[in-house]
């Protein structure tokens, strides 16, 4: 019974660490880094908020594909670009960027901090 309990654990842990480790392929930048972005044209922006949230506030290079259209929206993407996501915290741009990895997407982008982070 033991020897069950600890493998038990040991799963537990595993599982709690693998959701909070980077995914290889998705990169974390900051606002900074994303303003360097903007001149190049293989780069797409997604601003993955609410419509509601972009039409309050959004930068013009964003196009706004909300978190739960996105997997219905992926045919306007191209997989060969680049592309940066971003939300108001991080959190809902982390999640689009683990649905384009495993879509096929290549080189990810997630805006840490989000809009709250732009200055």
């Amino acid at each position: 019974m033991e020897i069950l309990q600890w493998v038990l654990i040991v799963l537990v842990v595993v599982i709690i660490i693998r959701r909070f480790l980077p995914v290889k392929g998705i990169t974390n930048i900051s606002v900074e880094q994303v303003k360097e972005k903007f001149s190049n044209k293989g780069v797409q922006f997604i601003d993955v908020r609410t419509s509601g949230e972009y039409k309050a506030n959004h930068r013009p290079q964003f196009i706004n594909i909300p978190l739960s259209e996105l997997p219905r929206k992926l045919n306007k993407l191209d997989k060969n670009k680049e592309i940066v996501v971003i939300c108001q915290s991080g959190m809902r741009s982390a999640k689009a960027a683990k649905i384009l990895k495993k879509q096929g997407f290549q080189k990810i982008y997630n805006v840490k901090g989000g809009m709250s982070a732009w200055h």
